[in-house]
Order: C-alpha cells, then sequence, then structure tokens
C-alpha cells in the first residue's frame, strides 16, 4: 500500500496534486491513518466515512472531499463543521440543500460540481458511472448554469469527475479530464475562481496472476492521460481519488477448507469463508486466484467450484476453476480481497465478520478483532421488552 501510493505521488510530482484515498475501497482505521501519515487525502462518501478518518486524526479534514449522491442535512453538517476540502456536489437538490446547512452554521463550503462528461469506459455495468444514462453527477452541458446558482454561502472552487471503476485503459480519463479542462475555461469566464480539479478514481488492477501487471508502467500512463490536460487548465491542484489500486493486492481472505466433495461429475471445496466475506464474485462474477497456503501436495491439479457454507447456490468464489489439490483443514488464500472485502461484509446468516491483520516485513498486527456473538446480537432487543 505504502508502494502504491509512492508511485502517485512521484508520478504528479511534476503539478500540485493530491491523492485522496477513495475510503468505500477499505475503511479500517490502522490502514487510514497508514496512509494519512504518509501525506494522502481521503475520498468520502458517507458521513460514516467521515468519521472514520476524524477518528484517526482531526486534521485530516483539510485532506477530504465528500462525494456521492445521496448526501443529508446531518452528513453536511458534520462536513461543514469539520471544514473539509472540498464538496462534489452531485445535483441541484444537494447545491440548494447544502447552501442551506451552510448558511444556517455560518460556514462558507467549498465546492466542485461532479459533471457527467459521457465518456464510455470499459467495465463492469455496475461500476461505470460517466454516461448520461447513470445517477451520478450532473450533465456536464448543464454545469456552467448551475455554478450560477451556488448562493452566497458557498464557494465554487472546481470542477470533478468521475467515470467509473476497474478501468485498465488511460484513455477515457485523459478524455474526460479535457471535457473537465475545457468547462474550467468557460467557469473563469464566468467569473469562478476555480482552483481545483478532481479527476476521480477507477485505476483498474489485474486480478488474473497468470496475466501480466505492472504497476508501475499503469500509473505512468495513467499519469500521461491527466496531467497534460490538468496542465492546459492551468493553476489547479489535481485531486486523484484511486481506491482499490492501493489496497486490493495488499489483502487476501484467508479460509479453511471443511470439505471436498463430490456430486455427479462435479468436485466442490467447501470452505468456511463465505459470500458474505467477499461478496465480489456473486455480486460481479468477479475472478479472484486461489492458492493453497502451504505448498501443494504434487503436481496433480483438480477441477472444482470454491463455495461457502451460506444457504445460497449464489455462495462462491470460483466456478470449474483448475486448482492445487486441497484437503479438509487445509488452509487457500483467496488473493486481490484488500478492495471491497470487508467494506462489503456482512453478517448474512448470522455469521460472524473475520478478523483483519496488517502486516509488514515479518511483523504482523491485529487491527479489526473477530467478531463475537454478543457484537452480533448488542443492536437488538426482544419483542416483550416494548
Amino acid at each position: 500500500m505504502q508502494e502504491r501510493l509512492s508511485l502517485f505521488q512521484h508520478a504528479f510530482s511534476v503539478m500540485p496534486h493530491l491523492v485522496c484515498f477513495a475510503v468505500k475501497a477499505n475503511s479500517a482505521l490502522a490502514i487510514l491513518d497508514l496512509l494519512g501519515r504518509r501525506g494522502a487525502g481521503f475520498d468520502v462518501v458517507s458521513g460514516g466515512e467521515l468519521e472514520r478518518v476524524l477518528a484517526v486524526d482531526h486534521r485530516f479534514a483539510e485532506r477530504v472531499v465528500f462525494s456521492g449522491i445521496g448526501k443529508t442535512a446531518p452528513e453536511l453538517d458534520l462536513a461543514l463543521r469539520s471544514e473539509i476540502l472540498l464538496f462534489n456536489v452531485e445535483s441541484e437538490g444537494e447545491l440548494e440543500l447544502l447552501s442551506e446547512r451552510a448558511a444556517k452554521l455560518r460556514k462558507r463550503a467549498r465546492i466542485a460540481l461532479r459533471v457527467n462528461p459521457d465518456v464510455f469506459a470499459e467495465t463492469h455495468p455496475y461500476i461505470s458511472t460517466g454516461l448520461r444514462e447513470h445517477k451520478f453527477g450532473i450533465d456536464i452541458r448543464r454545469a456552467r448554469a448551475v455554478y450560477r446558482k451556488a448562493g452566497k454561502s458557498l464557494e465554487p472552487a472546481g470542477v470533478s469527475v468521475h467515470i467509473g471503476s476497474q478501468i485498465r485503459g488511460a484513455e477515457p480519463f485523459g478524455a474526460a479530464a479535457q471535457r473537465v479542462a475545457a468547462l474550467i475555461a468557460d467557469l473563469r469566464k464566468d467569473g469562478h475562481v476555480i482552483r481545483y480539479m478532481d479527476a476521480g478514481g477507477g485505476l483498474g488492477i489485474e486480478y488474473h496472476a497468470d496475466r501480466p501487471f505492472d504497476p508501475e508502467e499503469k500509473v505512468r500512463e495513467y499519469a500521461a492521460a491527466l496531467i497534460p490536460a490538468a496542465q492546459s487548465a492551468g493553476g489547479v491542484t489535481l485531486l486523484l481519488e484511486p481506491g482499490r489500486f492501493l489496497v486490493a493486492q495488499a489483502g487476501a481472505l484467508l479460509a479453511r477448507v471443511l470439505y471436498v466433495k463430490k456430486n455427479g461429475e462435479k468436485t466442490f471445496v467447501i470452505t468456511d469463508a463465505a459470500m458474505n466475506d467477499l461478496i465480489r464474485p456473486a455480486l460481479y462474477q468477479a475472478y479472484h486466484h486461489i492458492v493453497p497456503v502451504a505448498r501443494p501436495r504434487g503436481k496433480r491439479r483438480i477441477v472444482a467450484d470454491v463455495v461457502g457454507p451460506v444457504c445460497e447456490s449464489g455462495d462462491f468464489f470460483a466456478r470449474d476453476r483448475e486448482l492445487a489439490p486441497v484437503r479438509p483443514g487445509d488452509l487457500v488464500a483467496i488473493l486481490d480481497a484488500g478492495a471491497y472485502g470487508m467494506t462489503l461484509a456482512s453478517n448474512y446468516n448470522s455469521r460472524l465478520r473475520p478478523a483483519e491483520v496488517l502486516v509488514e516485513g515479518r511483523r504482523a498486527r491485529l487491527i479489526r478483532r473477530r467478531e463475537n456473538i454478543d457484537d452480533l446480537l448488542a443492536p437488538e432487543r426482544l419483542s416483550h421488552s416494548l
């Protein structure tokens, strides 16, 4: 994670910039602390994520950008009182509410409209966000008119864009940034002092272990696509919001094999982990490489579905996957689970969420203990107590 953050900071060092880690990818307090102490800012999409950043260090608020299409009045109040760096506003209704809350609290909020540039990025449809038919952002063609509606409590200070997640090519990022740069020129003609270009996140990784992937080269290509557009805008600080790229490949989900079962011609490797621990395969049909923790026994391979114990046919990590042979009791590692693993985990089937361990070299420390049954039941009350 430290190395990936450094790649971004080095690649964009030719211009003012701030790398704002997308907290939704992995919101562990220890990881926010790790990145924050190394100069990262934070992109949050809820009041809860902001509270996590504040719990680590209140001073980090000045490096926070607040995105998301459904911000509530209490969330806006928290961000205003915390004096965050920038609000990424996604609708005219939000603009009106933020203006009202800022005036009530006697605060002045720096804003950027998140514009929708109508740029296609090849990725899973659930995580594509840059087209007009998506729920995110404001049509870039209407942006100038919306900026004019900003009340006295709001300071138009930037333009924001985010076209999706897990995007492998740099070209769509460059195309979106060029459209944003043109908008910034128009906004300055309208009298707005635009100081920030928020390019969003979305730079993808390679989940398939047998495919080439050079993170340094990917970041260089990404920087080469964004920097010319940002520099053409002139006088802006470039905000970047990587999430998955920083943390996904740093994390693995450890699972123990419970049973190896045959149903006709099918073989199933049943583990003690399930879709509630890592939902990406069930939700996105996402690929995660799976390897035995111990040295494999022999060279023979098996073809199996790797599944969990949850009562859903969609509870799987892999289907018809060629694997090293495993036996009950063996540990397997489900790789690249550092992003959208724990943050999407649930207690479905009343299962307890796992522990989290942070590793550096030969050192390891517990950063989240395993849940127990008291944690699971604590918020609930029996009906006869009403």
